[in-house]
């Protein structure tokens, strides 16, 4: 090793940083955990059991709030805001494409409504 070449011996006394792979592009934020993660994405386990819920009828008032809390361990305000996300989520449709649709049907009509 010569005087002027760094403690990893790169010759021009920088340290070594690794191959070069392109320009960077900021830094890594993770997983992309919202709905549009593509449509190689599958349903995560969670929102495919509440489209499952959706998609069933109800014996009556509660009963499905009930089912909500016991069967899926989440509140029902969390299930609906869930719900919503998946209403505009393309995996969703591809999923269970009948009740997404009657979702949105449902939605528009109320919002219409307003």
């Amino acid at each position: 090793m010569t005087d002027d070449a760094s403690p990893d011996g790169r010759p021009d006394g920088r340290p070594d940083e690794g191959p070069d792979t392109g320009p960077d592009t900021g830094p890594d934020t993770g997983p992309d955990t919202g709905p549009d993660t593509g449509p190689d994405k599958a349903l995560t386990a969670a929102e495919a059991a509440v489209l499952a819920y959706e998609g069933r009828t109800w014996p009556g008032p509660g009963a499905k709030e009930r089912a909500i809390r016991e069967g899926l361990g989440m509140t029902p305000v969390r299930y609906y805001q869930l719900l919503n996300v998946l209403m505009d989520d393309p995996r969703a449709l591809a999923h269970a494409p009948g009740t997404v649709n009657r979702l949105r049907r449902i939605r528009e009509v109320q919002r219409a409504r307003r």
